[in-house]
């Protein structure tokens, strides 16, 4: 029986051994897995580290490439550098104008680096499209018309001018009075042509450094020609396109380095293909001859201030959404403004429609707009149009009875 017994605690011996042997194994797999895990994660923090200590790539411009393997690169330092190139950069892809990163003391180009775009020009680009025609525009006829067949209609029916054997316009220049609608035209063009629209002031291609505008120039045009067919408005082109002197400041010949860059893109060596041009201004008697010659701008479109029937319309567009009272004449109101621009009539408008407000009214009335339009035509001060009378007999219409001028309670 002592016998049996010792058999027995010998095999509980055995089984709890064994047991406590297989948890040392698991233990021992655990430790190794969770062992490996800290050395990835040493690795990683080590690679995190060397990028940290590492130094910066500089990005530089090939130039050309040498007989002997080196490379001419224009560092975005300054300096013109001679390189040499490691043993694994693709030397097939080390092409003039090739962005490459050359290490920080500039003896080897280490990476090729992908084709980009300026972002400052990327954003240029009008992703999200006025919601605005033609029919958003009052009176323009013509100018509307040669626009569309000039710009539009090239980039939508193409054929039709290769049918015909006939090149279209490559630019467009409208002038005219501020606030005559160039600007609204040009958005009109952008809102109704589904080729992509790329707008810039002509103040942004006058930059600080030396080449740098003409460089902003080039990238704009390269832009467009990439996302062909597009069109490149230039608001304000006078900022750029003034008479050249022969004695100024280096600013102003920098402004004039960057005028020669736009005059050799329009009508240059290398043809702009599905690109049309749109430039606004209204001060087209200071503008370069160079840059107003067929050619260039083939055709210059006046945007004249609004006459009758125009103003007419236009207060119709800007009246649309208002509740007016049935005493409105917008045929009087458009007899009253002769001389008023497209925005005039929008700022009549719009003090009408305070004018309403202080009074709490339900609608816009007559007496509303006589009011706007003697604060608009006669008290306000209007460099950009030559003055006109409005009579107060022409004001003193249908209704004589006195306004009130209370302050609008907030």
């Amino acid at each position: 029986m002592n016998g049996a017994k010792v058999m027995g605690s010998d095999f509980d011996f055995d089984a709890t051994l064994n047991e406590y042997i297989r948890m040392l194994e698991r233990r021992v797999k655990e430790l190794e897995a969770e062992r490996a895990e800290l050395r990835r994660e040493l690795r990683r923090y080590k690679m995190e580290l060397d990028k940290l200590l590492s130094p910066p790539l500089i990005e530089a411009i090939v130039l050309s490439v040498l007989p002997d393997g080196r490379v001419v690169v224009k560092s975005s330092t300054g300096p013109n550098l001679v390189v040499r190139v490691m043993s694994d950069v693709d030397v097939s892809k080390l092409l003039p104008g090739a962005h490459v990163a050359i290490n920080q003391r500039g003896s080897a180009i280490v990476e090729v680096l992908p084709e980009h775009e300026d972002p400052f020009v990327r954003a240029m680009e009008v992703v999200e499209r006025p919601k605005i025609s033609f029919e958003d525009i009052g009176g323009l006829k013509q100018q509307k018309q040669e626009l569309y067949e000039s710009v539009i209609l090239p980039l939508v029916e193409p054929e039709l001018f290769r049918e015909l054997g006939v090149e279209p316009p490559k630019g467009v220049l409208l002038y005219g009075p501020p606030g005559c609608g160039k600007t609204l035209l040009a958005k009109a063009v952008a809102g109704m042509s589904k080729a992509t629209f790329i707008r810039v002031v002509g103040s942004e291609f006058v930059q600080k450094y030396v080449g740098e505008g003409a460089r902003i120039v080039r990238e704009v045009f390269r832009l467009a020609k990439k996302k062909a067919p597009s069109i490149v408005f230039i608001d304000e082109i006078d900022a750029i396109a003034a008479k050249r002197l022969d004695i100024g400041t280096s600013g102003e010949r920098e402004v004039q380095r960057t005028l020669m860059q736009l005059l050799a893109i329009l009508d240059g060596f290398d043809s702009l293909e599905n690109v049309r041009v749109i430039a606004a201004t209204n001060r087209i008697d200071i503008l370069d001859p160079a840059i107003l010659r067929p050619g260039r701008f083939d055709r210059l479109l006046y945007v004249p201030p609004p006459n009758h029937r125009a103003r007419i319309e236009i207060f119709a567009i800007h009246t649309k959404k208002m509740k007016l009272s049935k005493d409105v004449d917008l045929e009087y109101l458009a007899s009253i403004t002769e001389g008023a621009t497209g925005a005039d009539i929008k700022a009549i408008a719009m003090e009408a429609g305070y004018s309403a407000l202080r009074r709490r009214a339900k609608e816009v009335s007559m007496n509303d707009f006589l009011y706007a339009v003697e604060k608009v035509m006669k008290k306000r001060k209007r460099p950009y149009i030559e003055p006109t009378d409005v009579s107060q007999e022409e004001l003193d219409y249908k209704e004589s009875s006195p306004r009130e001028t209370s302050v609008m309670h907030i």
